[in-house]
């Protein structure tokens, strides 16, 4: 079976995004742990390593999600592969 170029560029866009919004995953998730007692600024009243670790992370998977989806609907209209409605 040949892939047409246009299923290629798609594939490579889409393997680049996924590569970008893991590696914020990983540095929210497993670098800013790591370093959390450093973070010892206030941000809103409370230790900025407690913020992120009890409400920061969960918002940025928010961000990430919603990114995701919205880039990749874009994506599939600009290629042509977009689900019907």
């Amino acid at each position: 079976m040949q892939v047409s170029e246009n299923h290629q560029a798609y594939w490579r866009k889409n393997l680049r995004i996924t590569a970008i919004l893991l590696a914020i995953w990983f540095v929210v998730t497993y670098v800013m742990a790591y370093f959390a007692r450093d973070l010892s600024f206030n941000f809103f009243g409370w230790p900025f390593s407690f913020y992120m670790g009890a409400q920061g992370t969960l918002v940025i998977y928010v961000a990430i999600i919603w990114y995701y989806a919205s880039y990749m609907n874009k994506l599939d209209i600009e290629h042509g592969v977009q689900e019907e409605e």
